[in-house]
């Protein structure tokens, strides 16, 4: 029913009407960005229609009131969950505290669509860091590696988590990631020859074991992975396979 989403963008635009992001954009490219990647992930009308009303609340005229009054209950909760998380203040996050906050976030989300419209949040932002200060990106990206990524990880939703790692890793040690992604680049060839005969062999054995369909496909590691096992073992990259 995309009537929903239809009248849900039609009042974020207009609620957000006239405010710009860092980048110059008009601010409801955000909104839309967000409820894109809901959308990618495949979920209910009630999460998408949130991600385009998320911001709506905290920061501009409309209420909670407005929210429930137009789009019912359900969805009034699930913006006001995710405007609580938003004025969380993280100033200082490590491990540990990390951890907590993942719980207290799990705590206040009855609903955990609230969890996934702020991860969807957190994940647009990141990809518009570059706009931001230095100073304020690696407050941010660190973060997001503290609390957001792992609670992705959490979920079960790889994609997210990984992406997240990736561009908070570009922001929180940019010299040791663009590093990381020369080496990454001039080894593709080679990785992507091995990971294609080790394809066919493995096509071949199971070819002549079953008769079931299967797909054999490889992928390499992502970047803050390659990193974060580097730094575990003390390994040079040539020696992560």
């Amino acid at each position: 029913d995309l009537s929903l989403i239809e009248k849900a963008y039609k009042f974020s635009e207009k609620a957000h009407e006239g405010q710009i992001r860092r980048s110059g954009e008009p601010y409801i490219s955000h909104p839309l960005g967000v409820a894109a990647i809901l959308a990618d992930l495949r979920l209910d009308l009630a999460s998408i229609a949130t991600g385009l009303l998320h911001d709506t609340v905290e920061d501009t005229h409309a209420t909670l009131e407005d929210i429930e009054r137009e789009f019912g209950k359900t969805i009034a909760e699930l913006v006001d969950g995710v405007t609580k998380i938003s004025k969380m203040n993280f100033r200082h996050t490590h491990e540990k505290q990390g951890e907590n906050i993942r719980k207290m976030i799990v705590a206040m989300g009855k609903d955990v669509r609230v969890i996934l419209v702020k991860l969807a949040d957190r994940l647009h932002n990141m990809r518009s860091l570059n706009h931001m200060p230095p100073a304020k990106q690696k407050q941010i990206a660190q973060e997001t590696l503290d609390i957001y990524a792992p609670l992705a990880g959490r979920l079960g939703i790889m994609s997210l988590k990984v992406e997240l790692e990736d561009l908070s890793f570009r922001y929180s040690n940019p010299d040791a990631y663009y590093q990381l992604v020369q080496k990454v680049e001039m080894k593709s060839k080679e990785r992507d020859r091995y990971i294609e005969e080790t394809k066919k062999i493995l096509t071949n054995e199971l070819s002549a074991r079953t008769k079931a369909k299967f797909e054999v496909y490889g992928r390499p590691k992502h970047l803050y992975s390659i990193y974060r096992k580097m730094q575990a073992r003390n390994l040079d990259y040539d020696q992560i396979y």
